[in-house]
């Protein structure tokens, strides 16, 4: 059974946050969202991956961590993601590869370990269903969150919310920082990529669109990120353009 979001209470940054980007009374109805996804940057050939380069469909469920990507690998397969299990399967649902426990298969991994399909599995489905669930994942039990000193960037200043993800949701790293523009929207993700060696990276997000209601940027840039907290533009890791973003009512009997 799916755990819907509790009321944030404890940080008036998050509460403004959400109600910008459309309201946690909106974010309850939602059971899943649906987006076509094209992703670049220079991590791939880093990981020893080919890259491709066509638009995908990505799922997330919206109150409990599982996404899926398709095509994956070949055109009649597609992922079934979950933080202790991750598959790639036929179309039909027989299952190609799978691994469970996934997380412990990045022990000792750098910045250049080569990735089998099932890293990527992996990488692409925590870091997708965090995408296209922030902010409203900052308000699911367990998740700690309170505000930071702001960041500021091209006379901006972003206020800042760190959270503490939970040890049943797997993510970039267990504590990641997320910077809010004047109007509340997302601006920069700052987190370490653990599955990776622990480097350093910045995200930014812009081309905020509305969604039957609610608000998602559209382009995401993901640079690593230097001791000053400052990205290093030449070194574009990740790049995700979403567009055609559905959103899917829970239904009731």
């Amino acid at each position: 059974m799916a755990v819907q979001p509790q009321d944030p209470q404890a940080s008036p940054l998050l509460r403004e946050v959400l109600s910008a980007h459309g309201g946690m009374g909106r974010w309850r109805e939602v059971h899943t969202v649906r987006a076509t996804i094209v992703t670049g940057g220079v991590l791939w050939g880093m990981k020893g991956l080919v890259q491709d380069p066509h638009p995908r469909q990505m799922t997330v469920r919206a109150h409990v961590q599982h996404a899926s990507v398709q095509p994956f690998g070949a055109p009649d397969q597609r992922t079934d993601f979950t933080p202790d299990r991750v598959a790639i399967e036929k179309l039909d649902g027989r299952t190609v590869a799978e691994r469970t426990a996934p997380r412990t298969s990045f022990d000792g991994h750098g910045m250049h370990t080569p990735w089998d399909p099932l890293h990527r599995a992996y990488f692409n489905g925590y870091a997708l269903w965090t995408y296209l669930t922030t902010p409203f994942l900052l308000a699911m039990p367990g998740f700690e969150v309170s505000e930071i000193e702001p960041w500021w960037e091209n006379g901006e200043r972003w206020r800042g919310l760190r959270a503490t993800f939970p040890a049943h949701i797997a993510g970039h790293s267990d504590v990641q920082d997320f910077y809010f523009g004047q109007d509340n929207l997302l601006r920069r993700h700052d987190y370490h990529v653990d599955v990776a060696g622990g480097f350093a990276a910045a995200q930014y997000v812009h081309d905020v669109v509305e969604a039957d209601g609610l608000r998602f940027p559209t382009v995401r840039r993901a640079y690593r990120r230097d001791a000053n907290g400052s990205p290093v533009y030449s070194d574009l890791l990740v790049s995700i353009d979403i567009s055609d973003l559905r959103l899917e009512r829970a239904t009731t009997s």
